[in-house]
C-alpha cells in the first residue's frame, strides 16, 4: 500500500513508563485513509497508551507516528490538526453552554470566529442537540454529554476521528443513532478509529480490526478474516417450551432456559442434525440465530492463544 494512501502509519513504537514498565512494544501499525478501524484489547494491554501517542497526549519512549504524512516529531501541531478525540471520561466546562464548548474548540484550532460557530451550530443539530444549544452543558444526560463530545471532536474538520469507549454508559436507541451518524460521516470519508468493549459494535461497524495485548499487535486484518479463525460458531435456538432435563447430544450445547438453548458447533458440525437431535428428543425449534458475540470469542481465542506461545 503506498504510504500516500494511509491515514495513519505507526512504525516501531515503543513506550516505557518508569521505572521500567514497557507498556507499547514495536508496535507496528497502518490504517487506510476512509477507513473504519477498530482497536480491541483487553484493560492494561496498551489501547490508552497508543490512542494517548496518536493524539498528543503521550510522549513515545521510540518510533514513528504520522497522520496523513505529516510526522509527530517535525510538525506535532500541524499533525495534532488532522485529529479529532472523543475521549472515555466527560472533560468540558459543566458551566459552558454546548454551543461555547463547541465553538471554542474551533478556535483552539484556529478556526475564525464565524466559520466556527456556523460549524457548530450545523454539527450540533446533526447530533440533535439543536434545542440544547444554549444549556449548560452540565445540566445534560449522558447520551448528550456524549454527543456533544463528538461535535466538539468534529468541529476543526479533522481527517480522522478517535472515538476511545464512546458508547459507555449509553442506552441501546441512543448508541444506534450515534452510530448511524457516525458512518454517515465515514462515508463521507472521514476516518474514523474505535476503541470499544462492546465487541458487537467492533463487528457490525468496522472493515478492520487490531487486536492488542500486553502492548503487542496479536492481530491485525479485516473483520471477516479474523471472524473465520474462530474454531466455534454459537447459534440460539428458540424453542416451543420443553421441561429441562438431562440430556445428551453429540455436541456443546447450554439450556439457558425451558425455550432457549445454545449450541456450539466446529466447522465440522452440520446445523441440520442439531435440529434433526433435538426433534427427535421432544424439542420443536422456532426459529435460530447466531449468537453475536463472535467476536468475543475470537478475542479470548486469541488473546488466550498468545499467552501459550510465550
Amino acid at each position: 500500500m503506498n504510504h500516500s494512501e494511509m491515514a495513519l502509519r505507526i512504525n516501531d513504537l515503543n513506550k516505557i513508563f518508569p521505572p521500567d514498565i514497557e507498556a507499547l512494544k514495536s508496535v507496528s501499525l497502518e490504517i487506510e485513509k476512509g477507513d473504519f478501524f477498530g482497536l480491541l484489547g483487553p484493560n492494561g494491554a496498551g489501547k490508552s497508551t497508543l490512542i494517548g501517542i496518536i493524539c498528543g497526549l503521550v510522549n513515545k519512549t521510540r518510533g514513528e507516528v504520522k497522520v496523513h504524512g505529516i510526522d509527530l516529531d517535525t510538525d506535532p501541531y500541524l499533525m495534532r490538526k488532522q485529529i479529532g478525540v472523543v475521549p472515555q471520561e466527560f472533560n468540558f466546562n459543566i458551566f459552558e453552554t454546548c454551543f461555547q464548548i463547541v465553538s471554542n474548540q474551533g478556535g483552539f484550532y484556529g478556526m475564525e470566529k464565524s466559520p466556527a460557530r456556523e460549524r457548530s451550530k450545523t454539527l450540533l443539530s446533526l447530533l440533535g442537540l439543536e434545542d440544547k444549544m444554549h444549556t449548560p452543558s452540565g445540566q445534560l444526560s449522558g447520551g448528550m454529554k456524549r454527543r456533544l463530545m463528538i461535535a466538539r471532536a468534529l468541529v476543526h474538520g479533522p481527517k480522522v476521528l478517535v472515538l476511545d469507549e464512546p458508547t459507555a454508559g449509553v442506552d441501546i436507541s441512543l448508541r444506534r443513532s450515534m452510530w448511524d451518524f457516525m458512518l454517515k460521516q465515514n462515508q463521507e470519508g472521514l476516518t474514523i478509529i474505535l476503541t470499544t468493549h462492546y465487541l458487537e459494535e467492533a463487528e457490525s461497524l468496522c472493515k478492520k480490526i487490531a487486536i492488542i495485548d500486553e502492548g503487542n499487535i496479536i492481530e491485525n486484518g479485516t473483520t471477516q478474516s479474523l471472524l473465520q479463525k474462530l474454531k466455534k460458531e454459537t447459534y440460539v435456538c428458540y424453542c416451543e417450551a420443553f421441561q429441562p432435563k438431562e440430556m445428551t447430544f453429540p455436541f456443546d450445547f447450554r439450556v439457558i432456559n425451558q425455550k432457549i438453548i445454545e449450541v456450539d458447533l466446529k466447522e465440522s458440525d452440520i446445523l441440520g442434525d442439531v435440529l434433526s437431535t433435538l426433534s427427535s428428543s421432544g424439542i420443536k425449534v422456532k426459529r435460530i440465530k447466531n449468537k453475536v458475540n463472535r467476536l468475543e470469542e475470537l478475542f479470548v481465542n486469541l488473546v488466550e492463544g498468545s499467552k501459550t506461545h510465550d
